[in-house]
């Protein structure tokens, strides 16, 4: 067998990685990109970069609070973007355009007030038609943030799921990830959660933090099982450049993959054995529960509409969004600038999506998945198999043991150890082009 690459390389959740995204010399207009793409089952994401603290762990697009009313100034400019962006989807549209799925993400969306999350909710629905009360739409909270109002706006404008970051019941731990919180706050969060009756809880758990231990990793597990949520996502812990983890010192890698990959097998293990499925590395589902919001992947699919400085939209043939950056300094440049926009109707940053990058794209966002990927599904989009486009990648995969032998030729499905090495599998599929782009970005 092959010498097995670390397990942790890289978190794949969009392809190609803004990282490799560049100022779009001509500023394509949005009503030329959108001309002929399938408008009928669109995906709507409406990002709020604003949070009350900034996690250890964290290099998402989102500062720390919002001074001088600058959530006001951030919702007039969404509003704009949003009217610029449905102008443009229904310029000459030959059928109609509509939303199958919607979502808020950041940042924390709920670090909006209560008439702030109603004017967000106005603009995906009067600005851009999405019928929120009709399809799923999952937004993201904190335990700070979730509280009793912000929830009851959520839920009667049709909310399905909530998605909270614990990260730790332990409170050591939870300084240690630079997220300090007690847990008292987090239950008390939890509480009205279910008390405001969204259909679909997710808690957000990480493994790897300095001083975890298999102990204190199973106190945090069965903690969040208590709650019975629908839904559990387990992250391993990252130290990103530019983030506060980044900049300490760190376990061997050696010893911190090691440590990584023992607590995952013990979550994995723990949590089939208590009802859930697995669905990808990191999603595990209740048994039985509803499917009220996508799975990892379906926020990778073509047809997704972005709002917001740190969104991205995706066609059959670009993906674009605005700059991106993970210091502090450069994001509140960034906001600022977004602010004070008035032309939406171009897209400005992005990067061109070939055929090959699009059988990558979907090779990655289909195998990455516990169910696997039909080897006809692929056939019947692009005229070919994986294994004629990927003959490399694929023989290399078999020879680490991270297919599943068992899944038969009709199938292409990851091992448990597969499945294990997600995050070494998935940046193995990046094409050389958006490996050099991704290496020759300068972080800020």
């Amino acid at each position: 067998m092959t010498d097995a690459p670390r397990p942790y390389e890289s978190y794949v959740y969009a392809y190609p990685h803004k990282t490799a995204y560049r100022p779009l010399a001509d500023r394509p207009a949005l009503r030329e990109l959108w001309a002929d793409e399938r408008k009928d089952a669109l995906s709507l994401y409406l990002h709020i970069p604003f949070c009350e603290v900034r996690c250890g762990f964290c290099n998402l697009f989102t500062r720390i609070g919002a001074p001088d009313e600058l959530t006001t100034r951030y919702l007039d400019a969404l509003d704009r973007q949003a009217t610029a962006v449905a102008d443009a989807l229904h310029a000459g549209a030959a059928t109609g355009v509509r939303f199958a799925a919607a979502a808020f993400g950041g940042g924390t969306p709920t670090f909006l007030d209560p008439d702030e999350l109603e004017r967000l909710c106005d603009i995906a629905e009067k600005r851009m038609g999405a019928d929120l009360r009709a399809v799923p739409l999952s937004v993201e909270t904190s335990p700070s943030t979730a509280t009793a109002d912000r929830l009851s706006v959520l839920a009667e404008r049709g909310a399905t799921r909530v998605s909270i970051g614990v990260q730790s019941f332990v409170e050591e731990e939870a300084k240690a990830a630079v997220r300090p919180q007690r847990r008292s706050d987090v239950e008390a969060a939890l509480g009205r959660i279910r008390d405001a009756r969204i259909p679909v809880l997710n808690i957000d758990l990480i493994y790897g933090i300095d001083g975890q231990t298999p102990e204190s990793w199973r106190l945090s597990l069965d903690a969040a099982l208590a709650w019975r949520p629908e839904e559990l996502y387990l992250y391993p812990l990252y130290a990103r450049p530019l983030t506060p983890l980044g900049r300490r010192a760190h376990p061997s890698e050696a010893g911190w993959d090691a440590q990584r990959l023992d607590l995952y097998r013990r979550g994995r293990d723990h949590l089939l054995a208590r009802g859930y499925e697995q669905v990808s590395m990191r999603m595990f589902r209740r048994s039985g529960a509803p499917r009220e919001g996508a799975d990892d992947y379906a926020c990778q699919t073509d047809g997704m509409i972005g709002l917001g400085c740190g969104a991205r939209s995706y066609t059959s043939d670009l993906h674009y969004s605005f700059d991106y950056a993970v210091g502090m300094r450069e994001i509140r440049s960034i906001i600022d600038a977004y602010t004070t926009t008035e032309d939406f109707s171009r897209a400005e940053v992005g990067r061109a999506v070939d055929a090959d990058e699009t059988r990558r794209r979907h090779l990655l966002q289909s195998l990455l998945q516990a169910e696997g990927m039909a080897v006809e599904g692929y056939r019947e989009r692009f005229g070919s198999r994986p294994a004629d486009d990927f003959p490399a990648e694929l023989d290399r995969f078999a020879g680490l043991g991270w297919l599943d032998t068992d899944a038969g030729p009709d199938l292409l499905r990851l091992s448990p150890t597969g499945l294990a090495y997600s995050d070494a599998l998935g940046p193995a599929l990046f094409s050389p082009a958006v490996r050099a782009a991704m290496a020759a970005y300068e972080a800020k």
